[in-house]
């Protein structure tokens, strides 16, 4: 857990802890051999104030972080579309990690930098305004009223994000749980760093332009449960 998040809000550090296994199925050999290949080029140091300037091969046009990326698809399409900008990904278990790496080996991609962590480093580690926009797509939902202190967007969080990122950049939210669409809204809206710019249903019921959908939300669909798609805009 990140030590300016200790110092701001020390119940909210806590209870943003990661939960849970960190691996699930047994790795196949190829996806063994990434972690151990191409990993250690792609892997995010944060033994020091991350040098958004310098994480990329050239001078990227903006920085784009992904919160929780799964198994990849989502951050490796943006990657593709964007290959002016530099996209740092974060995923806590390992078999997300490895299916990332295999599809960023597949289609050559080299403006994607990993940390398979807690986030919350990753954002205490960026420097000011580093960040033109933010992903955060079907996080845990910790559906459990005890359990909501977990969830991601907390006040604290909101506003370390806010001093991360540019004045103008997005932080798009997504999921399929109708308590979380409502929890976070509640607390974006309550910030004094984001405003929610939607005017009709359309702004949040259809994705954004260009949009990749992920396996999750495949399966969210076929259980009935349509997804929300929020952006939150930087002031």
């Amino acid at each position: 857990m990140s030590a300016d998040l200790e110092k701001r809000d020390p119940q909210s550090a806590a209870a943003a802890r990661l939960y849970g296994r960190r691996k699930g199925k047994k790795l196949r050999p190829h996806q063994a051999k990434l972690l151990e290949t191409l990993l250690p080029r792609l892997a995010l140091d944060l033994s020091r104030r991350i040098d958004a300037t310098a994480l990329f091969a050239g001078q990227p046009t903006a920085i784009f972080l992904e919160i929780g990326f799964g198994g990849g698809e989502h951050l490796a399409a943006e990657a593709e579309a964007h290959p002016d900008c530099g996209l740092i990904g974060c995923e806590y278990f390992e078999n997300g990690l490895a299916k990332a790496l295999a599809l960023l080996e597949a289609k050559k991609l080299d403006n994607v930098r990993l940390y398979c962590g807690d986030a919350g480093k990753v954002v205490d580690a960026m420097p000011a305004a580093a960040l033109a926009r933010v992903y955060l797509l079907y996080p845990d939902p910790w559906p459990k009223r005890r359990q909501r202190k977990r969830r991601f967007l907390s006040d604290p969080m909101l506003a370390a994000l806010a001093r991360v990122m540019r004045a103008g950049g997005e932080l798009r939210f997504a999921t399929d749980i109708d308590d979380n669409a409502g929890w976070t809204l509640a607390r974006v809206l309550r910030s004094p760093d984001f405003i929610w710019k939607a005017e009709t249903a359309a702004d949040w019921r259809e994705p954004w332009p260009g949009w990749t959908a992920t396996r999750y939300e495949a399966k969210a669909r076929a259980a009935g449960r349509p997804p929300v798609y929020l952006t939150f805009v930087r002031r």
